[in-house]
């Protein structure tokens, strides 16, 4: 039998039925899930060192457990020093295993790693379903050593949803275990 992760079995035996009773579906192929999750790492000193590029792309293959491409820079901008297809940063699309993967980690070992944390923001969806959240630091992950980092940089996340409604994304990444700031009652 194939591996099959923890929080894909919770989304399938618990949320779904939790999700349709709260929404009043009518059938299981409405109940909103999580397509993917997208993480994305801007590096502004990327210009003058190009060391920081390779170090970021190995901390965020770690971080995702897959490989991580370099994003290049589409137009030249002379007060920054930068110049078309310069490398500035670093992303990952997680879908399916690696992604229920990354969530459960970042649920449950990372967020709590947060200096003062008290939840995320839950005012960061986008009108269409889609969750944005960034990270002021990536040693909150376990997976990086903290001796080998050359500079503390942050990340973008985004969870993207077949959800319709903000409302909707909401309850799912709250039923997830997503812990937010302000627990509204939907």
């Amino acid at each position: 039998m194939s591996y099959i992760p923890r929080l894909k079995t919770k989304y399938k035996e618990e949320i779904v039925p939790a999700l349709m009773e709260q929404f009043q579906y009518s059938s299981i192929m409405e109940v909103p899930r999580l397509v993917k999750i997208c993480l994305n790492q801007g590096i502004g000193d990327a210009t003058q060192d190009k060391k920081l590029v390779d170090s970021a792309l190995q901390e965020m293959s770690a971080i995702a457990g897959q490989h991580a491409v370099p994003t290049r820079a589409k137009k030249s901008v002379s007060n920054f020093k930068l110049r078309e297809g310069m490398t500035i940063g670093t992303r990952v699309t997680l879908r399916n295993v690696y992604m229920y993967e990354f969530l459960d980690r970042l649920i449950s070992v990372a967020l709590p790693r947060v200096r003062d944390f008290r939840g995320v923001n839950d005012k960061s969806f986008d009108g269409r379903g889609n969750y944005s959240m960034g990270i002021t630091e990536q040693i909150i992950f376990p997976e990086i050593d903290l001796d080998k980092v050359n500079k503390i940089s942050g990340m973008d996340i985004t969870f993207v949803t077949t959800a319709k409604t903000d409302a909707e994304a909401l309850a799912l990444l709250k039923h997830l275990g997503m812990p937010f700031k302000n627990q509204r009652n939907n």
